[in-house]
């Protein structure tokens, strides 16, 4: 059943269209991962999931009502772990906890109750009485977490839950996210960083200037796009021409990345090896999510 739908969802701000035209149905207790370089629409997408900003054209239903007539009813159902760090400085690790709880009358014993268990959750409860100013990064980004599951969300929006943490405050917060499979949380994953998406996602979005260029599991994308291995190739200016031509005319799948050429869906290894005159110039590798995510929005830097 799908918890979150979209039909032909839009967003135009004056001359620049941010959303263009998004169907999604994102199914309950699944974790589903929005991918794409700055500026695809990923926040746009979700601040109007969120009921944040309205749309210029399209539907949102959440648990099959539409949000216009829900959208209380629904932002009471999700928890949301910004990018940007909004912690109160002036408040106490706890007191940020209780304080974002009246948001949803919570009563007072029970808003303790569950502030002290997130504190203990994510290894925060000996900052009890710390002051925002005293915590590490990693601390704050476990807190923010903490305060996102504090009203015990259905769906919990996440922007970039990992930025700045450390391998092993990551690997923690991975594991709490995916126990929140067996509580049937449905999680939406905004993040650049490709492992965590390969990790934590059943599904991936894959969004560019505004569209859903390609939606699946991480795995089955993989394979799609590029295959399991990707065979790079190290060349010049002198050689790029010739080995170029010869691919095309082996009817390869290959990019051409500048000073690398990126090979795809290579079946015969002995089809490339004689292709280059020194082997350190060939070599290969697993495949991953972020070579589809070069394929399908391009290798350049988007400003």
């Amino acid at each position: 059943m799908a918890i979150i739908k979209t039909k032909d969802l839009t967003k135009r701000f004056k001359d620049v269209l941010a959303v263009d035209d998004v169907n999604l149905e994102i199914e309950e207790g699944e974790c589903f991962g929005l991918l794409g370089p700055n500026g695809a629409g990923k926040t746009t997408l979700i601040r109007m999931i969120t009921a944040v900003s309205p749309p210029t054209k399209g539907k949102i239903w959440v648990q099959g009502k539409d949000l216009k007539d829900c959208h209380r009813e629904a932002k009471a159902m999700m928890g949301v772990i910004p990018q940007l760090d909004n912690l109160d400085p002036d408040l106490t690790v706890f007191q940020n906890l209780m304080t974002f709880a009246r948001y949803f009358n919570i009563p007072k014993n029970e808003a303790r109750r569950r502030s002290v268990e997130l504190l203990a959750l994510f290894k925060l409860e000996d900052k009890y009485n710390s002051r925002i100013r005293e915590l590490s990064g990693g601390m704050r980004r476990r807190l923010l977490l903490a305060r996102g599951l504090i009203n015990m969300p259905m769906i919990l929006i996440l922007d970039e839950p990992t930025l700045g943490l450390d391998p092993q405050a990551k690997y923690l917060v991975w594991h709490k996210l995916t126990e929140l499979n067996s509580e049937g949380v449905t999680r939406i994953l905004c993040t650049h960083n490709m492992e965590e998406a390969t990790v934590l996602c059943d599904r991936v979005a894959i969004m560019h200037e505004g569209r859903i260029v390609s939606l699946d599991a991480p795995h089955a994308l993989i394979s799609r796009y590029v295959g399991s291995e990707v065979w790079e190739i190290e060349v010049n200016s002198e050689g790029r021409d010739r080995i170029i031509q010869e691919l095309e005319s082996r009817g390869l799948d290959f990019e051409d990345g500048g000073s690398e050429i990126y090979v795809f869906h290579v079946t015969d290894d002995q089809s490339l090896t004689d292709l280059v005159s020194h082997a350190e110039r060939l070599k290969h590798r697993p495949a991953t999510l972020e070579d589809v995510f070069f394929r399908l929005t391009g290798r350049s830097l988007v400003e």
